[in-house]
């Protein structure tokens, strides 16, 4: 008997590839990818997609009806824009926004059970500690990535047509070696004992909820399996319901490398930009994590009501990060220089003859 039919865009990015191995026994994956991979599974079929352009979209889905006929179960709409390193950038409405705009224009021509897009809880206004956001919540995005989803949630809901869709507005995701752009940052300002892990430009009695890469996973899988069960238009916030702040995230990465907890010091945020954009525009060296415009959200606090999870989906996290932080750091200890390519980070010279990486 066939196998039922997903889609996935981005299934070979770190969320989808995760995807691709947790459902390609039971379905049929259908990967869109930018560039055709080498990697694919024998449950998966890659097609490469360029969700900028009208021509290769239409091509790719003609390649589907003409292979698997017009049934679909469900697209898993992963691939988007994002970037830490810029505030603004037109690739945000080119891919994110007019790429969804194409895959559900083409879908129209399709039988599809469900369209899962996966938006972020800062698309949200901040809340306050012990005021936890809830889907209802006011829509208040701060820069153009959450601004971004906003508009593509829109698009969503103007272009599905009969298609049942689930918005799924998900924390920071990480993973047991890391894999958090801002979490493997604080580690390595505070394992390199730099001035900066001192300093801090927000309340440092708030933080962001995260998710762990597993139950992020799960929330999908069980979204695919409740696709004829859940409203036609549903949206979700999936995160960890515990929001460690920034303070304890300081103190128990510091605990857990030095076995002492570090001072953090409050600094006026137009110091804290000025230091920012003299970091940013030095001639040498790696580029630093933290742009000028963060600061100004360094006082957002994002602590997460999952009711609506845990109800239509029967879906709780299994992870909590303060329970992770430990084996990140036993991680790092253990191969540094391992630790640091795997984050994407840029190791110190004095740091790498002391560990004897090249």
């Amino acid at each position: 008997m066939a196998k039922d039919v997903i889609i996935v865009t981005g299934s070979s990015g770190r969320i989808g590839s995760n995807v691709v191995k947790a459902l390609g026994n039971e379905y049929k994956i259908i990967g869109f990818e930018l560039l055709k991979s080498l990697y694919a599974t024998a449950d998966e079929e890659l097609v490469p997609v360029d969700l900028a352009s009208d021509e290769s979209v239409h091509m790719a889905f003609r390649h589907i009806k003409a292979t698997y006929g017009t049934k679909i179960a469900a697209v898993i709409h992963l691939a988007a824009y994002y970037s830490f390193s810029e505030q603004h950038s037109p690739k945000y409405e080119l891919i994110t926004v007019q790429g969804t705009e194409r895959l559900l224009k083409e879908l129209q021509n399709f039988e599809v059970e469900q369209f899962i897009f996966t938006s972020t809880m800062l698309v949200h206004a901040p809340c306050q500690p012990g005021h936890p956001i809830t889907e209802d919540s006011p829509i208040v995005p701060t820069w153009d990535y959450p601004l971004s989803k906003v508009h593509t949630e829109k698009a969503i809901h103007e272009m599905r047509g009969k298609i049942p869709s689930v918005i799924l507005r998900v924390a920071g995701v990480y993973d047991n070696k890391c894999h958090s752009i801002p979490i493997s940052h604080q580690i390595q300002r505070i394992y390199e004992k730099q001035l900066e892990s001192h300093l801090f430009s927000g309340d440092i009695t708030h933080g962001a909820s995260f998710v762990h890469m597993d139950d992020l996973i799960e929330a999908i899988c069980l979204t695919v399996k409740n696709r004829k069960k859940l409203p036609a238009e549903t949206v979700l916030l999936i995160g960890e319901p515990k929001t460690m702040s920034y303070d304890a995230m300081q103190r128990e990465i510091s605990h857990l490398l030095y076995n002492r907890e570090f001072k953090t010091f409050s600094v006026p945020k137009p110091l804290a930009k000025l230091g920012a954009w003299v970091q940013c525009h030095k001639p040498f060296g790696p580029k630093p994590f933290i742009q000028p415009w963060m600061i100004d959200l360094a006082d957002d606090h994002y602590e997460l009501n999952i009711d609506r999870a845990q109800r239509l989906l029967g879906w709780t996290p299994k992870h909590f990060i303060g329970e992770t932080l430990p084996i990140m750091i036993e991680d790092l200890k253990h191969d540094p220089a391992g630790w640091y390519k795997f984050n994407q980070l840029d190791m110190p010279r004095r740091m790498r003859k002391k560990t004897g990486s090249s």
